[in-house]
């Protein structure tokens, strides 16, 4: 009408628009929905529009609109976000939304199905606001047969919806993932999330209080009577009184007691059973309480109008409840498959669980998931080692079981039963067979179920290479009954074929086993054996078989036998074969054990070792005695771990013997001389090191020389003054294991270059050797040294005064080198690197060793890194900021290379706050970083980390300029707050700063953590 109402008006429709238009209207079209602002200008639309058969919008959906109005906040004049208003506009809506819960007859099923927690929540708050319950009064503290009605049943809603949404939010959910035309409503979703997650903290804070209501009510026998559309417009047109029973409150409709006793006993029950996992007394109130519904259900016998119970839900809960509280009775004919199965496993009866498996293929009653898991569950444990044949049994029957079920019903055969028919055996075919004839009832069974067993058949036959076991198969009645005389010919065909192309040659090969064992196959079989025994009883004798059967060199059987080269002379000249090979593997089996720290073997082995050559070389029993204590050394030291246990003073007498001892020709490892100086380090025997250990070993062994310097500058360090002298020896020792060694060439024009060499032979080791023996070391003390004397070595080399990287102790060491050209830079800077990643595996909690990784990182511009370590350092001397962090450890300098990282990274906001943390503020620099546009922090969310008010003022000001409303009233809410006024006394204002310096730093510590 309205399309040609205008044509006749404009008269400047072309001929092909009016045809146009007229074949649209033609066409029969979906009735426009009927918006929400349409049921505020009809009182009767609502009660229309639901009684039709299919409503657009749905109900729920309009209970969303009509809320989501109501609820819509207004923008005044100065365009400022104002609260919904409260006018009859609003409160027509709301009450149109309780209309069409009562329409619903408040069903929580369909309201929870279609309405979010939060919706929900505002419509359950509008019903107990409208049905007059006290405000302000706790629903536990109220005597509901004392309340009318209405009211009564407006708190029982209430209540049962807390704990069944408690009860839902128990329950894993798939998160939804957004798709691209919905990244415009991740905010408001992430603002709904947030809101449903505060609801569910008081529901949960509530939910004893909502438990006790629920029992509470159990106790009245009377009628309940729930609010309807017209209940709900009298209520509107205030024809009823505030309290009594009144006409809105007994006109609703009437709710028997026993319905609603069984629908709160049902829910009851959930939340108990949701409260068994952390308290298992709670499964015996679960079950009392679904047995009462079931009592109660069947009283109602159907005729429930309120009562909305899930059947099958309330039989799992029941299954669920007695197996969980053991009463549930095998030989009861009405227990469930379930509680006989646990009954089954607990008790350890396989073959019950085996039968219920084969007559559950005959009824399909358990979920095909549900048998796999009980499958599965025995698989692990065999996985897990239990070796039990009756559990190696069952899983191959569970698993046999559950192959022709999934035959029967067509589903894909699992990987675990074609595993299982790549041996195949005559017991496990014929127990197969059993299963498919007792699992397939010829007399009832579909064509498909025919057809399916008969595919599984046949396809078994065709997996099997063994003729008799085919035999078994083929000849068995069901296959003969299921298959057709010309599948079966066709299939024996097959397999006749098969046969043939597997024998095709003329003679039959013998099998591995008939072929006569000759001298080079035990030989070979020895070896094996020689190879893989821990023995050492046992590798003797196979050596002496060994060499009564062919003379080789048997210590030559493995390439993985290695002893160390010092040793092999003295091994190798041992006159009798037997013995020379013996002792070599039991040294080399010994070493390797230690090596992989299965020290009991290793000990084991060398023992027998030293027992051996005791008896014919004192040199050689030296050696072994000696692995001996390199082995309690490294066990002691893999056996303490975090517990700093002292080591026994035998071992330590051990010790101190092996480094004094001076007999001449005794090979030497520098490895058990090393691990022993790093021992004496380690349980700080400084005094041993600095003034008895003898000189010649000092000059001999440059791991004692290293140990003893190190341990004569942890011992003066403690003390008053600090002394340089034994400082600046182990200074000229690092400095000459870090040096590069330089010779001149003369190039063809004449000229002389000098070329540089990556190792110096000046130093007493390796650079390597050295940073090995470094990770040997566990005292901090002295790891603590060792990077004090790094750093100060990296900021020599590294000559930059304003980035130098920070450590304990630096005043003892040189702050010059004469030198300084041959020191290899690259190598200190990978050395002070590794030494503080070792240090911090062993302490991660020290932050001195935090601060030194964090100015690493700062140094080399790595600044997100940086501030991680930087933060860390303050975490674990503040017990993660609860604490004031210590003025030595966020010192200033420290806050001002925190500052430079934020600022580097773009997080001005941060800069500006972290301002405030220094001595005298740096409103400058805080000032400039708020200018900045361009930030990449949160901004305005760290205002309330700011206590400084003239920075707050500052910011207020910014904002104002550059018309940033919201903004600036975020500005000025924090610096209205009280604890921050002037007038205030200084412990006041010292606290709000405290308070805001913990809150601010764990904010950080969580983005940068």
């Amino acid at each position: 009408i309205y399309i040609y109402i205008y044509i006749l008006s404009s008269g400047r429709m072309s001929a092909e628009a009016a045809d146009r238009e007229a074949v649209t209207c033609s066409r029969p079209c979906t009735p426009p929905q009927t918006t929400w602002f349409e049921f505020l200008l009809d009182e009767d639309l609502l009660e229309k529009h639901l009684q039709k058969t299919s409503p657009d919008p749905v109900p729920v959906q309009l209970v969303i609109q009509f809320l989501e109005q109501a609820t819509k906040p207004t923008v005044n004049e100065q365009n400022q976000v104002q609260p919904p208003a409260d006018n009859r506009r609003n409160r027509t809506l709301k009450l149109l939304a309780l209309k069409v819960s009562a329409h619903l007859r408040w069903d929580l099923d369909v309201l929870e199905k279609g309405l979010s927690i939060p919706v929900l929540n505002m419509l359950l708050n509008e019903l107990l606001c409208v049905s007059k319950v006290p405000p302000g009064v706790k629903h536990v503290d109220l005597d509901l047969s004392t309340l009318p009605p209405t009211t009564a049943m407006a708190v029982l809603i209430y209540n049962r919806w807390a704990i069944r949404t408690i009860v839902q939010s128990s329950f894993p959910e798939k998160q939804t993932k957004p798709g691209p035309h919905q990244l415009n409503m991740l905010n408001h979703v992430q603002q709904e999330k947030e809101l449903t997650e505060n609801i569910l903290k008081v529901l949960k804070e509530q939910a004893e209080d909502s438990i006790m209501v629920l029992q509470g009510v159990l106790g009245i026998k009377k009628d309940f009577y729930i609010h309807t559309m017209r209940t709900l417009d009298l209520l509107a047109s205030e024809s009823c009184t505030a309290n009594g029973e009144t006409e809105c409150s007994t006109a609703g409709l009437k709710i028997s007691a026993d319905e609603l006793h069984c629908q709160v006993h049902y829910d009851l029950g959930a939340v108990f059973f949701q409260q068994g996992c952390s308290d298992s007394s709670c499964y015996e109130k679960s079950r009392d309480h679904f047995l009462k519904t079931k009592e109660l259900l069947l009283k109602l016998d159907g005729a429930a109008l309120h009562c909305r119970i899930d059947e099958k839900r309330l039989a799992g809960y029941w299954n669920a409840c007695s197996i969980l509280t053991n009463s549930s009775d095998v030989s009861d004919p009405q227990s469930t498959s379930y509680s006989q199965i646990h009954s089954f496993i607990t008790s350890g009866n396989f073959q019950g669980l085996v039968e219920l498996f084969l007559k559950d293929n005959l009824t399909l009653s358990l979920p095909s998931h549900f048998r796999q898991s009980i499958l599965r569950e025995f698989v692990q444990r065999t996985q897990q080692g239990d070796r039990d044949r009756a559990v190696e049994e069952v899983c191959f029957k569970l698993c046999i079981c559950n192959a022709v079920r999934d035959a029967l019903e067509g589903q894909v055969i699992s990987v675990r039963f074609k595993q299982l028919l790549l041996k195949p055996t005559k017991d496990k075919i014929d127990f197969l067979l059993k299963v498919c004839a007792r699992s397939f009832n010829k007399d009832n069974a579909s064509e498909n179920s025919k057809s399916n067993m008969a595919a599984f058949l046949k396809s078994l036959c065709e997996s099997l290479e063994d003729p008799q076991l085919v035999f078994m198969v083929s000849s068995h009645e069901l296959f003969m009954e299921l298959l057709k005389d010309e599948e079966r010919k066709a299939l024996v065909e097959q397999m006749k074929k098969r046969s043939a192309s597997v024998s095709l040659c003329t003679k039959p090969l013998p099998s591995f086993y008939d072929i006569p064992a000759s001298a080079s196959v035990n030989i070979g079989q020895l070896e094996h054996q020689l190879i893989l025994s821990l023995d050492s009883w046992r590798i003797r004798q196979i050596l002496i078989e060994l060499h009564g059967m062919a003379e080789r060199q048997f210590w030559k059987v493995s390439s993985k036998w290695e002893i160390p080269p010092d040793y092999i002379g003295d091994i190798l000249s041992i006159k009798d074969n037997v013995t020379r090979d013996l002792v070599y593997i039991l040294m080399a089996k010994g070493l390797h054990c230690s090596t992989i720290k299965d020290f009991p073997h290793a000990r084991q082995l060398i023992t027998a070792c030293l027992e051996l050559v005791t008896e014919f070389s004192p040199k050689l029993r030296q050696v072994m005695l000696n692995e001996m204590l390199l082995l309690e050394i490294r066990s002691h030291e893999a056996g303490v771990g975090g517990s700093r246990e002292r080591p026994p003073t035998d071992l330590v007498s051990r010790v101190r013997g092996y480094l004094e001892m001076r007999i001449h020709d005794i090979p030497l490892r520098q490895t058990v001389g090393e691990e022993c100086v790093a021992f004496m380090l380690n349980w700080r025997e400084n005094e041993y090191l600095t003034l008895q250990v003898p000189q010649s070993l000092v000059q001999n062994n440059p791991y004692v020389k290293l140990g003893q310097l190190l341990a004569a500058t942890c011992k003066e360090l403690p003390g008053p003054k600090e002394s340089r002298r034994t400082a600046k020896d182990l200074w000229e020792v690092v400095v000459q294991v870090c040096s590069v060694s330089s010779q001149h060439k003369r190039a063809n024009d004449g000229r002389v270059s000098l070329i540089k060499q990556r190792e110096s032979t000046l130093g007493i080791l390796h650079r390597s050797k050295f940073v090995t023996f470094i990770k040997k070391l566990r005292e901090p003390l002295v790891l603590t040294t060792l990077i004090s004397l790094f750093v100060r070595l990296h900021s020599i080399v590294r000559d930059d005064i304003v980035n130098e990287v920070t450590a304990e102790h630096l005043s003892i060491w040189p702050t010059t080198l004469p030198n300084l050209q041959s020191v290899d830079v690259e190598a200190v800077a990978v050395t002070v690197k590794e030494l503080v990643n070792y240090a911090l595996t062993l302490n991660p909690n020290n932050h001195s060793w935090l601060i030194t990784q964090a100015d690493i990182y700062f140094v080399t511009n790595q600044y997100s890194a940086a501030l991680h370590y930087y933060l860390q350092a303050g975490a674990v001397c503040s017990d993660f900021f609860s604490k004031t962090v210590p003025p030595d450890v966020y010192t200033d300098q420290v806050l001002k290379r925190m500052i430079k990282c934020c600022s580097l990274l773009n997080c001005h906001t941060q800069v500006a706050v972290l301002c405030q943390f220094l001595r005298e503020v740096d409103y400058m620099t805080a000032f400039k970083a708020l200018q900045e546009q361009s930030g990449h922090d949160a901004m305005d969310s760290f205002y309330d980390y700011i206590w400084d008010v003239t920075i707050l003022e500052y910011l207020t000001h910014i904002h104002h300029k550059r018309g940033e409303n919201e903004k600036r009233q975020i500005a000025i809410k924090a610096i209205g707050q009280t604890e921050l006024n002037a007038s205030n006394p200084e412990e006041v204002l010292q606290l709000a700063a405290q308070k805001r310096k913990k809150k601010f730093l764990q904010a950080m510590a969580k983005l940068y953590f």
